[in-house]
């Protein structure tokens, strides 16, 4: 058994918690290169709610890491997507509404750990974002970016490790991240506008 925490009730709480209000975590997922960062800052002015950019609570050692092209292990990722499950419920019990996050979220045990926060907060639910794209489309969008530490090298160390959204992840939606800004947009705050009717 993983030594990563589960929570096999997550899905049942996304499912069954229709008509409450909810605070929704609005984590937008995907390898290196496939637009997290341009979607989060779009849903954080359209939601006004907080953004938490998961590559900024790396562990200076993760940083070093991933600057000299070495992947990160299961263990490296443990405590950082702890401490961003823990900052979102910080500030979800700080009064905000929800938050969007930034985290790749590669593997299933990855994600399930985000989920567990539900089991500390049952009026939390998360939703998954994940950004799909072809390896050329992510790698040349890491090779245009100045000054950030994922080297193009690591674009494809990532796609080796990824595991996709399976059918029983219902709190995920796949989205073509290799398509407009615009239209993917669009699409996402279709996927929203759904969810968040129930709240209201």
């Amino acid at each position: 058994m993983s030594s990563f925490e589960t929570v096999p009730s997550a899905a049942e709480a996304q499912t069954n918690g229709r008509g409450q209000k909810h605070h929704h975590i609005w984590l937008v997922s995907g390898p290196a290169g496939c637009g997290k960062t341009t979607l989060a800052e779009y849903l954080e002015d359209a939601l006004e709610m907080p953004y938490i950019e998961g590559d900024l609570y790396h562990t200076q050692a993760n940083v070093e890491k991933m600057r000299s092209g070495i992947p990160l292990t299961d263990a490296d990722r443990w405590d950082w997507l702890i401490v961003l499950r823990d900052e979102f419920m910080r500030q979800v019990e700080g009064g905000s509404e929800g938050v969007v996050v930034t985290c790749s979220a590669l593997k299933r045990k990855y994600r399930d750990v985000i989920r567990v926060a539900v089991c500390y907060n049952h009026n939390i639910l998360v939703h998954f974002l994940f950004l799909d794209a072809p390896a050329e489309v992510l790698l040349h969008r890491v090779t245009k970016r100045q000054d950030h530490y994922m080297r193009p090298d690591m674009v494809q160390s990532q796609l080796d490790i990824l595991e996709w959204p399976t059918e029983d992840e219902r709190d995920m939606v796949t989205i073509d991240g290799s398509r407009s800004i615009e239209e993917v947009k669009q699409y996402v705050w279709a996927w929203v506008s759904d969810i968040t009717k129930a709240d209201h």
